[in-house]
């Protein structure tokens, strides 16, 4: 962690413990590779062990059933060959990085590869309210006075001049005002109501200034008077701030009653009161002296609509299993009426005043017990750190968006801490794992929709590669356990330009799959979920590999038994079946790789149809379909290549046969996936 953004955060937090243990989280982030990649590794070095194994178990097996040593030996390097997934990780790194330029191009920067998968396992989204559910573009909406109410007069310009007064913002030189958006909008509120404020002047006459402080909830300023010598303090914040430090007898009641139906309209209401101080009279030196026994002018109404694609995002979340809090200093009303407008919280919102003590019991009945969505209202940086840390304790993966210096640690304890990159301070950026360039809710959702996709895209590869183990596998097993009558149908060196050849280009292309129909429709995956299912090794053996070796060796027999081939007959070099032998060999060659094309468009899918994410949607699996059968005429028609890999030119009705290949490994899984999801419309109709 840089130093500079430590000494913030010590500052922020007044707390170097917990930087001590935000560093050493930061730190341990940063090195843990991603949980699917630690999985696959693991599954990786499995199938290498079990294959290895196997190889030893077939070669001792092999020479106990009579085969020579050498043949015993081949048999087992090619078991071992066929069974180790030589594109696995190289795979899983391409998903992640597609991922994290996918997510760029739509305003999400992603600081980690391994990121874009925990995206995928989001099961709660805590969110800041301005700028995030909101279009962070305040006007002031509404005055209400303590003699007059809303009434329009010269009392609503006396409470707008003093609003924008107690302000930091500045004029550029194009004429937009910069600093903090609501004190914009008090400042262009002012002049719309008749009382504009020359920032020049503002600063030439402010005697003190004691900025915004989210504790205390309010800032003050003091001004220059109207009377030579005199001055006022004027202080603005949050009513039930500001109303506790008003003079005894004055209207805090009927100021409460206005506040709380101006935030029902979901408004943020600034309370703004005076205290004038004569000629002559000394200025208390200490802040909470200054901002003491106040006069109050009255309650500004500032209104922030929300961004208009955010009820469709939330409306996503909770489709896909996603609870979403709202984490914000605005009064509870003001942040429930916008939250319950686009839709958080819909039929019942909880809303807690986080300003009063939240005990470890009551956030676990709040977050885990309960399935309501919560306002967490005037929260502090500990509320989200406290909340972060609750979720985190009970298993949830956590998306905790913040923009402030104090937001840092828990952007830090989040899984998923979100910076806003237009609003959002350099420490906050430094701080999370994401980074919005738009400041946008719906940016988290697309960003949880590529977590899900690179995680399905990596299953899909998986199968992919899975199912091509039996038919290569199974010509060995058959050439074993004939004890040599049957001879190998397969040779170590076409394995290999199938596992490194053909197969390479199509298993990567799978890595950039578009999203499947209904992925935003599931729930969350559990976080340690394995990558590698029961049924996805059923469809990867028993479905597409089984069916894929019964064709491979179909191709094979049918060319020796045209030729007149027997059981037992020799095949060797010089013996006269020997090029029907290499003929044969060559169909089981490219009998795998057509099934591979037929296993390559079956996988694209989990549950769908093949037409309902459309043929030619992804043109790099296009591509390098093309490439794998370029690949294999060159194997099967070029001389030099014939030499070298054992292969013959195919005679026209071979070449028809292995055509139909694709098309029945695909129609098989096609029909399986349609079975399914009949049984599935049956069990849920409404689904």
């Amino acid at each position: 962690m840089p130093g500079g953004q430590a000494r913030a955060i010590v500052f922020a937090t007044g707390n170097h413990t917990e930087l001590g243990r935000i560093a050493a989280l930061s730190q341990r982030t940063r090195r843990e590779a991603s949980p699917l990649e630690r999985q696959v590794k693991r599954v990786a070095w499995l199938i290498a062990g079990v294959a290895t194994g196997m190889g030893v178990v077939f070669l001792v097996l092999g020479v106990a059933v009579g085969l020579p040593v050498t043949d015993s030996l081949t048999f087992a390097i090619g078991l071992l060959v066929a069974n180790v997934p030589e594109g696995l990780l190289p795979t899983i790194t391409l998903a992640l990085a597609v991922g994290v330029r996918a997510l760029a191009r739509r305003g999400a920067l992603v600081k980690r590869l391994s990121a874009v998968e925990t995206l995928g396992s989001t099961s709660v989204i805590c969110t800041d309210k301005t700028g995030t559910l909101t279009r962070n573009s305040m006007r002031l909406r509404a005055l209400w006075t303590v003699d007059h109410g809303s009434e329009p007069g010269p009392w609503a310009e006396e409470l707008a001049r003093a609003g924008a007064l107690c302000t930091t913002v500045t004029r550029e030189a194009d004429g937009e005002l910069h600093g903090d958006p609501t004190e914009a909008a008090l400042v262009a509120g002012a002049a719309d109501h008749g009382a504009p404020v020359d920032l020049r002047r503002r600063d030439a006459g402010r005697r003190a200034l004691f900025r915004f402080d989210p504790r205390l909830r309010l800032m003050s300023v003091v001004q220059d008077g109207e009377a030579k010598g005199s001055m006022r303090i004027v202080v603005k914040g949050a009513p039930e701030a500001v109303l506790d430090r008003l003079l005894p007898g004055t209207a805090a009641d009927s100021a409460r009653a206005a506040a709380e139906d101006l935030a029902r309209g979901g408004m943020r209401v600034l309370a703004v009161a005076v205290r004038d101080v004569p000629s002559g009279a000394e200025l208390p030196s200490r802040r909470q002296d200054v901002e003491s026994g106040l006069a109050l002018l009255g309650l500004l109404g500032l209104y922030d609509p929300p961004r208009s694609e955010v009820a469709e995002a939330v409306r996503r979340c909770h489709e896909a299993g996603i609870r979403v809090h709202v984490v914000t200093g605005d009064n509870g009303a003001t942040a429930a009426a916008v939250a319950r407008e686009v839709g958080i919280g819909v039929p019942r919102l909880h809303v807690v005043a986080a300003s009063e003590a939240l005990g470890d019991d009551e956030l676990d009945r709040l977050l885990v017990e309960g399935d309501d969505e919560i306002v967490f209202a005037r929260s502090s940086p500990e509320t989200k750190l406290k909340v972060a840390d609750t979720l985190r304790e009970h298993g949830r993966i956590v998306a905790m968006t913040g923009d402030g210096v104090n937001d840092a640690p828990a952007l830090h304890r989040a899984h998923i801490g979100v910076a806003m990159g237009l609003s959002g301070t350099d420490v906050a950026r430094e701080a999370a794992t994401m980074v919005l360039t738009d400041d946008d809710f719906a940016t988290i959702v697309t960003a949880v929709e590529a977590g899900r996709r690179v995680y399905d895209n990596v299953r899909k590869f998986i199968v992919y590669i899975f199912a091509h183990a039996t038919p290569e596998i199974v010509p060995f097993l058959v050439f074993a356990l004939s004890a040599g009558a049957i001879p190998l149908p397969l040779t170590v060196l076409q394995i290999l330009a199938i596992d490194l050849g053909t197969e390479t280009l199509p298993a990567l292309a799978l890595g950039r799959e578009r999203s499947e129909p209904g992925i935003m429709q599931r729930p969350p995956r559990p976080r340690h979920q394995g990558v590698i299912s029961r049924d996805m090794l059923i469809r990867s053996w028993g479905y597409l590999g089984l069916t894929s070796a019964i064709l491979v060796m179909a191709g094979y027999f049918y060319v020796l038994w045209r030729a007149g081939w027997q059981p037992g007959d020799p095949t060797g070099t010089g013996s006269p079946m020997h090029h029907a032998y290499v003929t044969a060999t060559t169909a089981t060659f490219a009998g795998i790789v057509t099934c591979q094309v037929g296993t390559a468009f079956a996988a694209r899918t989990d549950h769908a149809a093949l037409r309902d994410i459309g043929v030619f949607t992804n043109p790099l699996l296009l591509a390098g379909i093309a490439f794998e059968l370029a690949f294999t005429a060159a194997l099967v028609y070029a001389p030099p290549l014939q030499h070298l890999f054992g292969t013959a030119a195919l005679p026209l009705d071979v070449v028809l046969l292995v055509a139909t290949f694709p098309v029945l490994v695909w129609g098989t899984d096609e029909l399986r996936r349609a079975r399914r999801r009949r049984q599935r419309t049956s069990a849920f109709p409404g689904s």
